[in-house]
């Protein structure tokens, strides 16, 4: 069991993630300690948070919002930083136990590194990490004997799935989706959808960028990238199905044709705090599953002619090299597009099938060349929504 408190550092508490792992810290506060919190500009509740848990350190990623969250917070000794810099350095700090990663996107690849190389274990909920620079960052994970603890619902699933099974090889991994709200849906209807029609998560409460990746199947296609790193399968073991309901979160199949699945109410806390706290499990006043309350549970094929997203991730990881950071990086820009309303649903897959055949590949490449190629293709997404009205790029 635990009995010692455990210093962790949040790398975006102001996000869906980062709020619910102080909940579970809030409530297990014999167990943790918030001891670095980041945001990226919203001061507001950064200081807030502050105050509440008082770290030794609090970064603001904006740098004009610096002196706000300074002298809100200069009664209290702690650490006020500002800049991706601050964070990179801060998170190596020697009291610092687990690093849990919430940091949205392609953000989060550098600091995850420093923590890595610091010794720290990392609860990955940045799930953009692995899908950019997999191989690098698993492969720095074994030098430095680091845990990487997956916080996203589907891969703590089969992490959990997985315990005890160490010396049975994995036949097949199988990542469930929700379908989003578009589930069913076909290509005149998905033309014209909006922003706020894509926001409506039927299940789970998250951030706007993730939820509008969960409606387009993105979201899917970045956690078989990530999945293919985190368990060291290939792209032919990673199966996805539509499962309505959320409450079969993913299932491992070993070679004797057994399958285990790890089940539970749609609810983040619990994978937050079993990343926390494992190899243990802890007590908690989280609500309990009943089979009684869902006497049906269905499950269905991805459509993959409607919802391209999820194909084109599969092709790019079965590609390598640096093709999933190309993917990552356009779905990025894409998706702040359609969320400023400059480009449609639709269009999003266009221009990242765009950005996979015009973007220099490279079969093997270096932190340096994932650093490159991911301002190269923001910058060839961007120029490709600007240069063509929101209605033209249809499927």
């Amino acid at each position: 069991m635990i009995n010692h408190t455990k210093n962790i550092a949040i790398l975006g508490s102001t996000g869906s993630i980062g709020t619910q792992t102080l909940e579970v810290i809030r409530n297990n506060s014999n167990l943790f300690r918030a001891f670095l919190l980041t945001a990226h500009s919203n001061a507001d509740l950064l200081i807030k948070q502050a105050i509440e848990f008082k770290p030794e350190y609090a970064i603001i990623c904006d740098e004009s919002k610096y002196q706000e969250v300074k002298t809100a917070l200069t009664h209290l000794p702690i650490k006020v930083l500002a800049g991706h810099q601050a964070i990179v350095d801060t998170v190596t700090h020697h009291d610092i136990a687990v690093v849990l990663t919430a940091m949205v996107g392609f953000a989060g690849l550098e600091p995850t590194i420093a923590a890595i190389k610091a010794n720290k274990d990392i609860a990955l909920a940045n799930k953009e990490t692995l899908v950019v620079a997999g191989e690098l960052v698993t492969g720095l994970a074994k030098q430095h004997n680091v845990k990487i603890l997956p916080v996203d619902s589907e891969h703590s699933a089969i992490f959990q799935c997985l315990v005890g099974e160490e010396h049975n090889p994995v036949e097949k991994l199988i990542l469930t989706a929700s379908g989003g709200p578009f589930r069913g849906r076909g290509l005149d209807f998905l033309a014209n959808v909006t922003r706020e029609d894509a926001l409506k998560h039927p299940n789970w409460v998250m951030g706007a960028k993730i939820t509008v990746d969960s409606a387009s199947l993105m979201n899917k296609g970045l956690e078989v990238i990530e999945a293919r790193w985190l368990f060291d399968v290939g792209a032919d073991q990673i199966d996805v199905v539509i499962h309505p309901q959320s409450i079969i979160h993913s299932m491992a199949q070993f070679k004797d044709g057994s399958i285990k699945a790890q089940m539970g109410l749609p609810d983040m806390k619990l994978p937050i705090q079993y990343a926390l706290t494992y190899p243990n499990r802890i007590a908690n006043d989280f609500k309990r599953f009943n089979f009684t309350d869902y006497p049906t549970l269905t499950f269905e094929k991805p459509d993959l002619d409607t919802f391209r997203n999820l194909s084109l991730a599969y092709a790019a990881l079965k590609q390598g090299g640096n093709m999933p950071c190309i993917i990552n990086a356009a779905n990025e820009v894409v998706v702040a597009g359609f969320l400023s309303h400059s480009v449609s649903f639709l269009a999003m897959s266009t221009i990242i099938e765009e950005c996979m055949q015009k973007i220099n590949f490279i079969k093997q490449p270096t932190l340096t060349d994932y650093l490159n190629t991911d301002k190269e293709t923001r910058i060839f997404a961007q120029n490709l929504i600007e240069k063509t009205p929101v209605k033209a790029i249809q499927f």
